[in-house]
Formats: C-alpha cells, structure tokens, sequence
C-alpha cells in the first residue's frame, strides 16, 4: 500500500493547523452544581442573587427543556457515559460510600473520549460514581488530574464525611474519614478551614492559568454546592439578612451567590489568559432543588428524588463566543437530556464514538448553537424495580396491563407527553418562603400509581390526564416495557463494615478493595 498521499493529507493538515495557529478546538468548561433547584436562580424570577450567571445566560442559550435525573450519582453517571442507568444497573437511589459499586470500568466517559481526541482532561470537585476499586476513581476514568472529594457531600470547612454503616445484625456504625484528594493523595487537612466553593474555583483557576493553549482543554467542576450542609461564609449571608427571614433558604441563597461570584473568577480567568473567545461554557445542576433544605423549584412540582419535574426538568445554560449571533440571549426550547453532552462534547473535539457502548444521548450542538430542531422526541428518565406503590397487590384501572407493572417506578417523556408510575416522590409544590405563598398539596388516591401530563401545555403538573387518555397510557407503557426488556439489573450490595476509613492510613475514605 502507498502510503505516500495519506502522509501528505496529514502534512497538509498538520500545516492548516500551524497556519492557524494551533489547534482551534475549543475548550470545554461543564459546570455542574448540586440540588441547584428551578427557582434559585435569578433569571427564573427568584430573589436569589446570581448576577454573574444571569449574565452569562443572558451573553448565551438558556436551556428550558433540559432534563436531568432526581438524584446525584444516576445524573453524573449518565453525563460520563452517555447512556441511561439502566444500562449499568444503577437504577435505585445512589452509590452509598460503602458499596462495592461504581460506574462499571468497562464503560468508555467523556473524559476518556476527550483525552483519546488529544484535550487535556480536568476534575475538580465531586465525583458519587463510586470508588471502591482503583479503578473506579476519576483519575483511572479518563482525567489526568483531579482535585477533590468522593462521597456525595463534604462538610464544607473541614472535607470530612460521615455515614452510617448498617450491617445485616442492625447495630449501625458510624463511618467517619476525610475526603479530599488531589489526584490518590488525601490534602484534606492541608485546606481545611477554606470554603469549599472558594477553594474549588481557585483550583479551576489554577487549572486555567497553567494550561498549555497548544492543547484544547476540558475541565468538568462539579461544586459541592449547594448540597447541604448548609454552610457559607459570614459575608453572603448577610446579603439576605431582613430579605429572606426562613434561615434555610436565606443559607441556600448565599450559598448560590458564593458559587455564582465563583464561576465569574472561572470565567474571568478563561478571559484574562485569551481562552475565553475558543470556549464553550455549560452550566447545569444534577438534579432539582431539595426542598427540605432550603432548595426550590417553584412552579414546578417536587424537588429532588422525584420524577415530577422539579426533580428532573434542570437548570442549564450554555455560552459561549462561539454561538451563532442569533442564538445569543435565547431561550432554547427544544428537548435536551444530560446523556446528550457525551456525543455533543465529542462532536466538538472531532473526536469519534469508536470503542463506545450504544449511546443514548445525541449531537445537540447544531440545535444550541444554531436553534435547529432536537434530534430527541424522548428520554426515559428510570425505571427502579426495586421501588415498588405502597400496595403491591392493588389493582386499577392499568394494572394488570401486558406492558409494563405500573407499581413500578418508572418514568418516561415522548413528545409533549410525560408518564409516571409507582412511587413519584415529592408529590406537592414547594412555594418559596420569601412570596408567603401557601404549598399545595392534592390529596390522592393511596392506591394511585399512574400519573399522565401534557408538559407542554401543563408544565407545571397541575392536570393529570392518564384517566381522560387511557390510550396514550398505554403506548407509554409499552414503551416503559421496552425499555424495561433491555435493563440489567440493579447492582445496589449490601455495605461493606470494610470500607470503614478508619481502618486505612490517614483515615481518608478511598479504595478498599484490590480485585473483584
């Protein structure tokens, strides 16, 4: 074979490359922040202060049809992966720190993909995929650094955690070590006393300042914030002193505008070092507000845990220089879901999906940057076997049907129509404190286990219509069962007493298992 011409191509391009001055694919910054609800943002009319991110909405495409999942570690699974938790068995709840479970090591991330594309890959923040093995830790998934914790929370001063352990026998224990590592190595005291938000936007800025533009870059932040505990320095507080009078939410505001000063410095040094103009910026939460410390998500009903769309329908933004002018300062309505930034992402390092597991998500960077129409007309947003309606031996009106058992939780969204069955979660909605509006709350049937809405026309959930559209139950309900034939199963194991840090060097939770 001649491999002259394909040495030549390569030359040429190597040259168009040189002549341009280097590589112009543009970095990607994600920024994920957590139990960040509907209504703690500014610019959907909350008295929460996020100018900064107002802004930078505003400079580029809201995302109001963007959906994530009800919790942590099935959102940040599928925005690895690009597939759905039913691929992997993640189905139920989230990784608890001692499970022998994580996003299995045999699926490809978008980190992985990035790196093999030739970006330089970055982490710094919260990782809840798991990391019982070595093999499951971010810095053997795909980044060549990572600065931060491994559990689903830290306290925010100290980077410890605490959880309890239950053992078969009943008598918990409590397992208690520090979590916060650059790279396999325990920093926690190091840092402690600095302010989680602060202390990871200056590590991302670190991550800018020290990056070699030859090389495009992708840095995933994902904040501890706003995840309880609830906990911010003095000075945010009292922003909201004699403005918001409930305490929780007046901590969860100033937590919000902490991490909204913080993403401005992100931003700022992406502008002072020249990277900002070849910069894609995304902005999510992983799943909606938790009501019960202080989140919200007014008008939509529930919160994080459920799949009413204040638990899935997601704050997102995307900006970016790069952006089509007549895209910049709009709302995108259009249908989006968290596994779709996999192959968006690796569209615009011009990389290829090759050695990848059959995606779920889709290229949506034509519909963000361009306003053309989503590839996506469906998602299914889970389907837990393992939660099932408070009576499991009712009947109605779908039960018994030849598709799906509608005591099941599951859900789904096909066009303008979404379903929900079993246990939802988080029924009501949640008015924030500071309007002195009254909660809602309906009463329902207790053996009620099939909820149908048009989200389109009634996005809020007011309306439940699976009794006046029977028929659209169920082809909703053929397709949960679909679905529900390619599923494996949950890999949810019992706690291991060996997981305990307190039985490592250093007292630091990480890896406590060598081989399967």
């Amino acid at each position: 074979m001649d491999l002259t011409p394909l040495f030549r191509a390569v030359c040429f391009l190597i040259l168009i490359r040189i002549t341009e001055g280097g590589d112009k694919r543009p970095n990607i910054v994600f920024i994920l922040a957590d139990d960040f609800g509907w209504h703690d943002i500014g610019y959907h009319g909350s008295i929460v202060r996020s100018p900064y991110m107002d802004f930078l909405a505003s400079e580029g495409v809201k995302l109001e049809n963007y959906y994530v999942q009800p919790m942590c570690s099935p959102t940040r699974a599928q925005l690895m992966s690009g597939r759905y938790q039913i691929r992997y068995g993640l189905q139920h709840l989230v990784i608890q720190p001692d499970q022998r479970a994580c996003l299995p090591p045999d699926e490809v991330t978008i980190a992985q993909k990035m790196k093999e594309a030739g970006y330089a890959t970055h982490m710094v923040g919260k990782w809840h995929l798991g990391f019982y093995r070595k093999e499951c830790l971010p810095i053997n998934r795909g980044f060549d650094t990572f600065f931060g914790f491994l559990n689903c929370l830290i306290y925010h001063y100290t980077y410890d955690f605490g959880y309890w352990h239950t053992p078969e026998s009943g008598n918990k224990t409590i397992m208690f070590g520090w979590d916060l590592f650059r790279n396999h190595d325990c920093v926690a005291k190091e840092h402690k006393g600095e302010y989680s938000t602060i202390l990871f936007a200056e590590e991302a800025q670190r991550v800018i300042w020290n990056h070699d533009q030859e090389t495009p870059m992708f840095l995933y932040l994902p904040f501890a914030a706003v995840h309880n505990p609830l906990d911010v320095p003095r000075e945010y507080e009292a922003m909201y002193e004699g403005i918001i009078e409930d305490e929780q939410r007046r901590k969860k505001a100033a937590m919000v505008t902490c991490m909204d000063e913080a993403i401005w410095n992100i931003t700022k040094a992406l502008m002072d070092t020249g990277m900002w103009d070849n910069t894609v910026l995304i902005f999510s939460t992983d799943n909606g507000g938790a009501t019960s410390v202080g989140g919200n998500n007014w008008p939509l009903r529930g919160g994080k845990r459920s799949m009413f769309e204040g638990g899935i329908r997601g704050v997102g933004f995307v900006t970016s220089p790069l952006l089509d002018e007549a895209v910049r300062g709009t709302e995108n309505n259009q249908l989006i879901h968290v596994t779709d930034w996999f192959p968006t992402f690796v569209h615009l390092a011009e990389g290829n999906l090759s050695g990848t597991k059959p995606l779920d998500g889709f290229n949506q960077w034509d519909t963000i940057s361009q306003g053309m129409f989503s590839p996506r007309n469906e998602f299914l947003i889970n389907i837990d076997p393992m939660e099932i309606c408070a009576n499991p031996l009712a009947t109605n009106q779908f039960r018994p049907n030849p598709y799906f058992d509608v005591c099941v939780r599951g859900g789904i969204r096909v066009g303008k129509w979404k379903l929900v069955t079993g246990v939802p979660r988080q029924m009501y909605w949640t008015a924030p404190p500071e309007l002195g509006l009254e909660n809602i709350r309906l009463s329902e049937g207790k053996d009620k286990m099939v909820w149908l809405f048009d989200v389109y026309e009634d996005p809020n959930e007011l309306y439940d219509m699976s009794e006046e559209k029977p028929d659209i139950v169920m082809a909703l309900l053929q397709k949960l069962g679909n679905y529900n034939a390619t599923a494996v199963p949950v890999n949810y194991p019992a706690g291991d007493m060996w997981a305990n840090p307190q039985l490592r060097k250093g007292h630091a939770w990480g890896p406590w298992v060598e081989k399967y």
